[in-house]
């Protein structure tokens, strides 16, 4: 029996309406340890989390999460394993998956978007899905109440930024820097910049992700956005062997400097 999925936006908007920032962290799919990781991360208080299925060729993961993924493929776990586990968590948060359009593609899409709201899943980020090429998974994904999540990198005109604001669903990403993903020892400022420019057209929740590896990034992006994403520094630690309990102590650490906020 599938389980009715949370709304994203419904929750991170309950944050912000408390005058919160919001947290969301990113954990790889099929990972060991991946759904203790969640659950953790859960606990200490995520607003939602990310989930990535590995794919081969992911284009805007940098060496962090490139490195997790060929760990999971190397297991020959598939995406459908990952909804199949996912499907079992006991959580009250909401989840979005974030992989590549060729795995969609080659489920069909309305296999796919069903098997996500089969699995409890709300939403989904396809970064190398444009936004004008994105009208058949956006309806395929709509009729399931699946919230399609765009990214806005820090190149996007202005009249781009107009119309993906519009049709992004749970939030807008926005793209904190130019280039692939991973832990950076200073926050780009065009992190801010984008953050800023997304506000200006929507009242949607916007998140920065990209470049942020630290409580006090987190802290600093957060003070134009309405949050952030957190990945790279987050799958370094499962990959270094550090466990579930560090992923938690982590997101706590990121979480205590965003209510300083």
């Amino acid at each position: 029996m599938s389980k009715s999925p949370l709304r994203i936006e419904e929750s991170l908007r309950k944050r912000i309406g408390g005058g919160g920032k919001c947290l969301v962290p990113y954990i790889t799919g099929g990972f060991e340890g991946y759904v203790e990781a969640i659950y953790a991360a859960a606990e200490a208080g995520a607003d939602a989390i990310e989930i990535g299925i590995p794919f081969s060729d992911p284009v805007m993961d940098g060496p962090t999460i490139q490195k997790a993924n060929d760990v999971v493929l190397a297991q020959n776990i598939s995406p459908l394993d990952i909804l199949q586990e996912i499907r079992d968590l006991d959580i009250e948060i909401p989840l979005a998956v974030m992989t590549y359009y060729n795995i969609v593609y080659r489920f069909g899409l309305e296999r796919f978007a069903n098997a996500l709201s089969e699995s409890g899943i709300s939403g989904a980020i396809l970064p190398d899905l444009p936004l004008n090429e994105a009208t058949a998974w956006v309806d395929a994904a709509s009729e399931n109440g699946t919230e399609t999540i765009l990214l806005a990198a820090p190149t996007t005109t202005d009249e781009r930024l107009e119309a993906l604001c519009e049709q992004s669903k749970g939030f807008v990403y926005a793209v904190g820097l130019l280039g692939i993903t991973g832990v950076r020892a200073e926050l780009a400022r065009s992190a801010v910049v984008i953050a800023g420019r997304c506000k200006a057209f929507t009242d949607k929740p916007v998140l920065v992700g990209v470049g942020i590896g630290t409580p006090e990034q987190a802290k600093e992006v957060s003070e134009v956005a309405d949050g952030c994403i957190v990945g790279s520094a987050i799958v370094q630690k499962l990959l270094d062997g550090e466990g579930p309990d560090s992923v938690g102590s982590f997101v706590a650490a990121i979480r205590s400097a965003l209510d300083e906020s």
